[in-house]
């Protein structure tokens, strides 16, 4: 249903009009990024991203029934001594396609990169704390909660919440309701 592929320039604009407040960029990006999202911001993103030798693997998410892309996802923090990375940037950016299990295949697939071809031990993330379908989609992939950032980001007049988030690789192998090819 769905395929990543390195996310490069011609993708930019994209991301860019889905990104239409402070508080949305927060809650995509988190403190990496300022409002307005723009070329510049992104260039810097992707400037040593997508390579073999790179710590940060960048991806656009293409629908496969159109081959429009409709999400954006990253793999970040690869650590290959400590086998472990983080998974950022998670964004189901086309409307139309949310609330159908669009977020959940996105995890799973980048998953299968982290584990299957990385041989990465452990993978993490973080969500705020509001975002319960998030939340939601992280559990069912097998993720589990760490501990609870309180207050840790400052969004206007107001502080957000961080829960912390992990797999491990064992606990994605005995996970049997999709296909996790070693």
């Amino acid at each position: 249903m769905i395929e990543l592929r390195y996310f490069d320039h011609s993708h930019m604009e994209q991301l860019m009009n889905w990104v239409k407040t402070p508080e949305f960029l927060m809650q995509w990006g988190g403190p990496a990024f300022h409002f307005p999202l723009d070329h510049e911001q992104l260039e810097s993103y992707i400037e040593n991203a997508n390579t073999e030798a790179s710590d940060c693997l960048i991806y656009c998410v293409i629908f496969k029934g159109t081959g429009n892309v409709i999400g954006h996802i990253s793999l970040s923090t690869i650590d290959k001594v400590n086998r472990s990375a983080r998974i950022g940037k998670v964004l189901v950016g086309d409307e139309s396609v949310r609330g159908k299990g669009i977020g959940y295949l996105m995890i799973v697939e980048l998953l299968k990169i982290a584990f299957n071809d990385l041989h990465l031990h452990r993978v993490s993330l973080g969500v705020f704390d509001f975002n319960t379908t998030a939340i939601a989609c992280y559990e069912k992939a097998g993720f589990k909660k760490e501990g609870l950032l309180r207050d840790c980001r400052k969004v206007g007049h107001d502080y957000w919440s961080l829960w912390e988030m992990s797999i491990l690789k064992p606990e994605w192998l005995e996970q049997d309701d999709r296909d996790k090819t070693i």
